[in-house]
C-alpha cells in the first residue's frame, strides 16, 4: 500500500473516527474480509493456503493485506517456523478471542434481520401482485 499524506482527508477523518470507542472497534474488524478471516481462525491455527481455501472469493493479495492489518492491530498472531519449505501459521490472539461471543451475537442478529427483510420483501411482492 502506498503512503498517505499526513494532511490527507482520509487521515484527518480516521482521527475523528477513533474518538468513539465503538467506531474504533468496528474499524479494527470492519471491511469485507476481516471478520471472515477471524471467524475461520476461531477454532484452530491455519496456514495461509488453508485460509485461502476456506474463504471463497478472496484473492491471495487481499488475504495477505488483511492478515497484515489484523496482525498490526494485534488480533492475529503470525508464527513462522524455521523449516524447509517455510511454514507460517495464523491464530487469534487472546484479545481477539474476546470478540468471539460478540460476533456470535452479531451473527444471530444478522440472521434475524435478514429473515425479517425477506419477510417484508415477500409481503411487498404479494401486495404488488394483487
Amino acid at each position: 500500500m502506498g503512503k498517505r499524506k499526513e494532511n490527507s482527508t482520509n487521515i484527518i477523518n480516521e482521527e475523528y473516527l477513533k474518538e468513539c470507542d465503538l467506531t474504533y472497534a468496528i474499524c479494527m474488524v470492519g471491511g469485507r474480509w476481516k471478520l471472515l478471516i477471524l471467524c475461520n481462525l476461531e477454532h484452530r491455527k491455519l496456514r495461509f493456503s488453508e485460509l485461502r481455501k476456506q474463504i471463497s472469493g478472496i484473492t491471495e493479495r487481499m488475504l495477505a493485506l488483511q492478515l497484515k492489518e489484523l496482525e498490526k492491530a494485534g488480533l492475529v498472531k503470525r508464527t513462522v517456523y524455521a523449516e524447509v519449505p517455510p511454514r507460517v501459521d495464523y491464530e487469534l490472539t487472546s484479545i481477539a478471542r474476546e470478540l468471539v461471543p460478540i460476533w456470535a451475537q452479531l451473527s444471530s442478529w444478522g440472521k434475524k434481520h435478514k429473515q425479517s427483510n425477506a419477510d417484508i420483501s415477500l409481503v411487498e411482492n404479494l401486495s404488488t401482485v394483487n
